[in-house]
């Protein structure tokens, strides 16, 4: 049976797909979202994620990373948002990123979203962000989610901003202490249910 974790760092899911619409409401927005078997959160938008797009503060026009994207619901609500910004969204499993480009067009940002197979950001390679937002794959080991860190911190532009979910019993602490060595700054802006949001900037 494939691990129910699989999904953080499997390109290919082995579980039978089970797709179906879920519908959410995220800064001010309605969305519809397809999702399926081998996907993170797939029977709706998980605390976590709701709480780091409801919290983000995003740039006025600019570059925006959603790395490990899922189905889509950040990258697509950072769109929906900040329509003159361009938003890129990646992930290692490919039934995700083919919900996600779905998601977009059926959200009217396709346009304005690219989204790419990547482990971490290794198919960016020359590319820079004014903001990065992550809900990263704590399941697969601190190592896993402090590349992805170090990785964010040299992909932001000067000024640029990482945005974290993390909960604290799941190591918000130590990440916390993670990001502030490779940071200019870092701040907990939000914290609930044990979750925190954690900015970190450039």
């Amino acid at each position: 049976m494939a691990d129910r974790w699989e999904h953080y760092f499997t390109s290919r899911p082995e579980n039978a797909g089970e797709e179906r619409e879920i519908t959410a409401h995220l800064k001010g927005f309605e969305f519809r979202f397809w999702t399926d078997a081998g996907v993170f959160s797939k029977q709706g938008i998980d605390f976590g994620t709701r709480l780091l797009i409801e919290t983000v503060q995003l740039p006025e026009t600019g570059e925006i990373l959603d790395l490990g994207c899922g189905y889509g619901p950040v990258g697509i609500a950072c769109a929906k948002v900040a329509p003159s910004c361009r938003v890129t969204m990646v992930d290692v499993n490919r039934r995700a990123l083919q919900l996600a480009e779905r998601n977009a067009r059926i959200n009217g940002v396709g346009r304005r979203v690219t989204v790419l197979e990547s482990d971490g950001l290794d198919a960016l390679s020359g590319r820079s962000f004014d903001a990065v937002l992550t809900n990263p794959p704590i399941r697969a080991g601190k190592a896993v989610v402090y590349r992805l860190f170090a990785e964010a911190a040299e992909h932001l532009n000067p000024g640029g901003t990482l945005w974290v979910v993390i909960r604290k019993k799941q190591g918000a602490e130590s990440a916390k202490r993670e990001l502030e060595r490779r940071f200019q700054s870092v701040h907990r802006v939000e914290q609930k249910k044990g979750y925190w949001i954690l900015r970190a900037d450039r």
